[in-house]
């Protein structure tokens, strides 16, 4: 069944076939590409190039996440950020996303172009994004994390991860909720690798479905690319050989309920979920018993 997530000035239609996010680190540290699309032509060329592999929106990230990571200025994340999403947005229609936990940078970056905000606090940060958001009548990413990115491989991990995403999940949405974020406006995201161990990575994806009944009617979002627990089921694959890990983790997560995934590798994502939307559709149909 096609279904559609609101921006502004247009709709996504998902559900028959599944969006990809590709992902632009305009960082000197991110855990897979730091540096590679630090400066602005570096990263419009790339986004150009995810855009004519098939990706559906390009999230834009200044602010590195990756575990152990502290925050940067906001300052330095508009300066890293904004020249490139004003330009990728004069150059491209493909929707642009703003991957941050400040509302004075989700700000700026809307005026600039952006249409989308995705943060990683789910409004736990600065629930300011949220009257952002409202206001723009952009979409908005909520993904589920435990602590910050420089704590969070610290915790001591949950007794039950499936009840701590939802339950977590559903707290952001009564608070987008009462800062005026349409419900249609909204995906969610059970944030692979924030504050969960191994094993509870691979369970979330396994266990899309029961985040699809706990929270219904929202896209769900999963960002499995290149990430630490591939590697670790791999035998200790550094991220730039996490590739046909990402492939099978994309594709078990589409078949279990994605609507969106947030990758890396444009085209050969591309290929695997258009196989996986296939093979997806073929189960929905088939008859029962």
């Amino acid at each position: 069944m096609i279904r559609e997530w609101k921006l502004a000035n247009r709709s996504l239609a998902y559900g028959e076939r599944t969006l990809v996010m590709g992902v632009l680190n305009v960082t000197p540290d991110s855990f897979s590409d730091g540096g590679q699309f630090f400066s602005p032509d570096q990263a419009l060329a790339h986004a150009e190039l995810m855009i004519s592999e098939g990706a559906d929106i390009i999230d834009i990230g200044g602010e590195s996440t990756r575990p152990g990571s502290a925050f940067v200025s906001e300052d330095e994340e508009l300066r890293r950020v904004i020249p490139v999403i004003e330009r990728l947005a004069a150059k491209s229609s493909v929707p642009i996303s703003i991957d941050t936990t400040k509302s004075s940078v989700a700000r700026a970056a809307l005026d600039a172009g952006a249409e989308i905000v995705n943060d990683i606090s789910a409004l736990r940060f600065d629930p300011a994004i949220a009257d952002e958001v409202s206001k723009a009548r952009a979409g908005l990413v909520l993904m589920h994390s435990r602590g910050t990115p420089k704590t969070m491989q610290k915790l001591p991990p949950v007794a039950d991860i499936m009840s701590e995403v939802i339950s977590g999940l559903r707290q952001s949405l009564a608070i987008a909720a009462e800062h005026g974020v349409a419900c249609e406006a909204i995906a969610i995201d059970p944030g692979i690798g924030f504050g969960k161990t191994a094993e509870q990575n691979v369970e979330i994806i396994a266990k899309l479905d029961q985040l699809a009944r706990g929270i219904a009617d929202f896209p769900i979002v999963i960002g499995t690319s290149r990430k630490s627990f591939i590697g670790k089921l791999l035998g200790g694959a550094p991220a730039d050989e996490r590739l046909h890990g990402t492939i099978a983790s994309v594709a078990a997560s589409v078949l279990n309920g994605a609507d969106i995934v947030r990758i890396h590798d444009v085209k050969a994502v591309v290929e695997a979920v258009r196989l996986a939307d296939e093979i997806k559709g073929i189960n929905l149909t088939a008859p029962q018993g």
